[in-house]
């Protein structure tokens, strides 16, 4: 802080600091920004959101069982609905890494819902009225699982079905636009580009499926067992009337109370979970970016099967250079997301005794994977896959050209036979069905209307069995 900042003192039971006079938030989270000035990165937004939730959530749960009186409540759930709506983002300073359970930022939550209520003329207290009936150890990863299935259900899932329909709609599109297959990034029989385009779009549902099937554990939040899982100082029953009041307040049904309060706040085994199937659709998606970007590559001296649309100049000393931005845009967010996962699954083996110490890197990296997922997966549809347009002569041409259409021969003139047309095809640069001719197997065994059946390059594909 400059010398220019004028000051307040705050007092927690350590003693007297010295905190920013406009800020809304007390000392707790004062010592945190000083013991923690690490990345320059607080928390996601999201779980910023969902700290605003679950506190509101629980002064209305602590005010129906008459623990809270009516008006300290209300003047909670306000300070609660200002957050959650991001009204005062720049009031958590705190930064990522900090204590692994979280106490910082649900104290800084705390002081801030204090300060606002107090703006409106309540008086609460950041322990004994915003925290009642909780702890940071269930508070803290029931807004981050509260966070990650928003943000999965509400962002992600509909960015990947919108990336899932441009890919389909182009597998439809080239239902029967014929090209050479590859195996081994060599030449293989016929595909059809739709095949290949319906092979994108069920990684992407796949995907989709994945996240889903993670709800379930993802979405059991700890809330109610405060310290260690017992519930001391929660009254019966708190867990789950917190628990219904966010799945009303967030319309999300996915949410349901841990079904084991010691297992909810001892592991982060769901976070672990969705981070996983993130990861496997950051692979997909850098799967699909990649085949389009080699299918793109040239336009002289690459693969040259697809237009990609022209977004920015590509080189700032070769003019004319145009390269494919958003499919490097998504891979470099799938390395991001990779990354995040190996942190997730080393965070998530923290877990000592009653609780796990690596919640905040652990939210971070999840929420944010999710964030960049959702983004890009937006993106690349709308910027790439949309503007896609298929080389339709050079396709049908490269099919053609390729040696593996000999394939189809292999039960007419036998598989050695067939090895030995298509290496001369190759060498002497000439088609298989001429080299066929040239080698006098058009026969009793082949005719050449039956040569002319079996290397039809779209009938390889067997595409009307689709």
């Amino acid at each position: 802080m400059s010398e220019q900042t004028q000051y307040r003192i705050e007092r927690d039971t350590m003693g007297e600091v010295r905190v920013p006079v406009d800020a809304l938030w007390r000392a707790q989270t004062q010592r945190a920004v000083e013991n923690f000035p690490i990345s320059g990165r607080g928390l996601e937004r999201a779980q910023i959101r969902a700290l605003g939730l679950l506190k509101g959530a629980c002064a209305v749960v602590n005010r129906d069982l008459g623990l809270l009186d009516a008006e300290k409540a209300e003047a909670v759930i306000a300070a609660a609905a200002e957050i959650a709506e991001g009204r005062h983002d720049d009031q958590f300073p705190i930064d990522v890494f900090q204590t692994g359970s979280g106490t910082s930022s649900n104290m800084n939550a705390n002081e801030v819902i204090a300060s606002i209520a107090a703006n409106n003329g309540a008086t609460v207290h950041p322990n004994d009225h915003v925290n009642m009936s909780q702890s940071s150890n269930d508070t803290f990863p029931t807004a981050t699982h509260l966070a990650a299935v928003e943000a999965v259900i509400k962002d992600l899932l509909p960015a990947l079905e919108h990336l899932r329909l441009a890919l389909l709609d182009k597998s439809t599109e080239w239902r029967t636009v014929v090209k050479s297959g590859r195996t081994h990034l060599m030449d293989a029989v016929p595909v059809t580009l739709g095949q290949e385009f319906g092979g994108y779009t069920r990684q992407v549902a796949a995907g989709m499926e994945r996240l889903l099937a993670t709800l379930p554990r993802l979405g059991e939040l700890p809330i109610g067992g405060t310290a260690v899982g017992t519930g001391l100082n929660a009254p019966a029953g708190f867990g789950a009337r917190v628990v219904a009041e966010l799945v009303r307040t967030t319309g999300i049904d996915a949410l349901s109370e841990a079904e084991d309060h010691f297992e909810a706040q001892a592991a982060r085994d769901g976070l672990v979970e969705v981070s996983g199937a993130l990861r496997t659709v950051a692979v997909s998606l850098t799967k699909i970016a990649n085949d389009i970007r080699w299918m793109g590559s040239g336009p002289l001296t690459g693969l040259g099967e697809l237009q990609l649309p022209d977004l920015q100049p590509g080189s700032s000393i070769m003019p004319g250079k145009v390269n494919p931005v958003l499919p490097e845009a998504v891979t470099q967010v799938a390395a991001q997301v990779v990354g995040n996962d190996a942190a997730v699954a080393f965070a998530g083996a923290g877990g000592h005794f009653e609780l796990n110490v690596y919640i905040p890197v652990m939210a971070r990296n999840v929420l944010e994977s999710i964030r960049l997922l959702a983004a890009v997966s937006q993106l690349f549809a709308d910027r790439c896959i949309h503007g896609l347009t298929a080389n339709a002569d050079r396709l049908r041409t490269l099919a053609e050209s390729s040696p593996s259409i000999v394939t189809p021969l292999n039960s007419a003139i036998g598989y050695e036979e067939a090895a030995a047309v298509a290496k001369q095809a190759l060498r002497e640069e000439k088609t298989i069905r001429q080299t066929v001719v040239d080698r006098g197997l058009v026969g009793e065994k082949l005719s050449e209307e039956e040569l002319d059946r079996r290397l039809d390059v779209l009938s390889m594909t067997n595409i009307d069995k689709d």
